[in-house]
């Protein structure tokens, strides 16, 4: 067993690639909002906002294209979770993976939103039936729109946070803290992306600092993965369990 683990397959390589991808989706986040969106988009002023965007329409460009090397990022990386704690629970490792998809599959989809707002503020010949200050409103509510989007992506999210928790605390292999901190990220991804949807002005309140706990989960398990892996020995243990 040992041998062929070894030649064919070692966790450890999985983990710490987890690891490395992680820590891009990380670092990317951090940069399409704080770096690029906090630094442009002007809370409640479309013009002033328009104006932002115009004055760096290549930073704006940047941030939506790191954002989608996020999302390649991140299938790999179910994919890899998915191998690591199949030993676990496969159905649940199951069921992980595919709240994984929906949540990049929306937010995907939602980068759109970006690309539409930099697309009314465009000179294109179809535009000249909008007035300046409509355009710029336009803009801004597809903003708007990718914030709620972003909202929604991270609802499914919560429930990878859930699940991925729970598989993490029962594993062995990895430590029970953060399968405990990952199920309180999900608890706050899910407050987070509800009271976006049900009471906005609570939700303003809110962010980012009901973030705080969620970025010190992830980056407390993407850091283990880089610098410990996983414990091969109790991880074999679990895959010679589901064998007998």
């Amino acid at each position: 067993m040992t041998n062929l683990r070894t030649s064919q397959f070692s966790p450890n390589t999985y983990a710490r690639t987890g690891g490395v991808l992680y820590l891009i989706i990380i670092v990317a986040g951090l940069f399409g909002e704080m770096f690029v969106r906090n630094s442009l988009i002007v809370s409640g002023d479309a013009a002033a906002t328009a104006n932002n965007i115009l004055g760096s329409q290549l930073l704006w460009r940047i941030g939506i294209s790191v954002d989608l090397i996020m999302q390649v990022c991140d299938l790999p990386l179910m994919f890899i979770f998915y191998v690591l704690l199949k030993p676990v629970n496969k159905n649940l490792a199951l069921l992980n993976l595919l709240f994984n998809l929906i949540q990049t599959a929306v937010l995907v989809a939602n980068k759109l939103n970006l690309v539409l707002a930099l697309f009314f503020l465009g000179d294109a010949e179809y535009l000249t039936a909008f007035d300046p200050k409509q355009l710029q409103t336009l803009s801004y509510l597809s903003i708007r729109l990718h914030d709620y989007g972003f909202g929604i992506g991270l609802i499914f999210f919560g429930f990878v946070c859930l699940i991925e928790g729970r598989l993490i605390i029962k594993s062995g292999f990895w430590p029970k803290a953060i399968g405990v901190l990952m199920q309180v990220a999900g608890v706050f991804y899910l407050v987070n992306s509800f009271s976006l949807l049900i009471a906005p002005n609570f939700a303003s309140t809110l962010f980012p600092y009901i973030m705080v706990p969620c970025f010190v989960a992830e980056l407390s398990f993407c850091l283990w993965l880089l610098i410990k892996g996983v414990n091969v020995p109790l991880w074999d243990r679990r895959v010679m369990e589901n064998l007998n």
